[in-house]
């Protein structure tokens, strides 16, 4: 049970604010320590996790080409291409997006869109055209609405797909305890959650619709 002074570390670390990077090594130093690893043993697990996960860091690689993409004028034309589309909303467009990013990350897409790829250069820019003439705290709550659309979709499609890594560890974490789970049958009782998940958040995005243009009426 001493291994699970890390969880302790973490908890402890992002409640004080402490640099995240910092919280992580010191938590997983606890955890190897109590142990019963030496100081080598644990910098050699990490640098073992970073050899094997190292295609984790190609991602960077796509931001370069996202910001030559804006720099090009990408935000721009996507306002365009939204305010030519006749009944349009911020809501409306952001529901599309959630429906898809939820399919896409049930088939395993996961990486196909997300904060910095999609929802920064393309869905915020989209749907604060849509709901234009905006005041400055309107755009702002368009932008985080856009960002926790990216979010609830990728969270509650992810679990569908089979082989991603939280239904391989509840799999594992099972079969240690002698219960022989099929993934499947995890991913399939997965479909509920993420249907609801939709309900909620859809919901959500066109009661945010009605706000808005209450708002604009108003002004």
């Amino acid at each position: 049970m001493l291994t699970l002074l890390g969880v302790a570390v973490i908890v402890l670390g992002f409640a004080l604010r402490f640099n995240p990077l910092l919280v992580v090594i010191a938590a997983a130093m606890t955890s190897g320590l109590a142990a019963g690893l030496s100081p080598t043993e644990v910098l050699a697990a990490f640098g073992k996790a970073f050899n094997t996960n190292r295609y984790v860091s190609a991602a960077w690689l796509v931001l370069p080409a996202i910001g030559v993409l804006e720099r090009a004028g990408l935000k721009e034309q996507a306002r365009r291409t939204i305010q030519g589309l006749k009944g349009a909303s911020a809501g409306r467009i952001l529901l599309a997006y959630l429906a898809l990013r939820q399919i896409a990350a049930a088939l395993g897409l996961t990486q196909a869109a997300g904060q910095a790829q999609t929802v920064r250069p393309l869905l915020a820019p989209m749907a604060e055209a849509a709901a234009e003439p905006l005041a400055d705290d309107a755009r702002q709550r368009v932008r985080a609405m856009s960002a926790a659309t990216d979010n609830v979709g990728l969270f509650f499609g992810e679990d569908i797909f089979l082989a991603i890594g939280s239904i391989l560890l509840i799999v594992g974490f099972l079969d240690q305890s002698g219960i022989t789970v099929e993934p499947l049958a995890l991913s399939v009782w997965a479909i509920p959650t993420a249907v609801c998940a939709f309900v909620v958040h859809g919901a959500r995005l066109l009661l945010f619709d009605r706000r808005l243009a209450k708002t604009r009426d108003a002004a």
